[in-house]
């Protein structure tokens, strides 16, 4: 028996179908009806933070060796 069939037999194919459908449209629902109160992130800002606690933790970057 294969478990994470992405087919259904022709027997199960609509109450499948009918599965697919609700999962979508529940997960819909639930991104769509999150509250956020925190400012978008973008990734320039992310790498930037990033880089600050590099930095913090190993010191500040070298020129690189040749």
């Amino acid at each position: 028996r294969d478990v994470g069939t992405t087919k259904p037999s022709k027997a199960n194919q609509e109450r499948f179908e009918k599965a697919v459908a609700d999962v979508a449209r529940i997960t819909h629902d639930l991104v769509h009806g999150l509250e956020v109160h925190a400012p978008p992130r973008t990734r320039e800002n992310e790498l930037m933070k990033a880089r600050a606690r590099n930095a913090k933790r190993f010191g500040p970057p070298s020129a690189a060796k040749e």
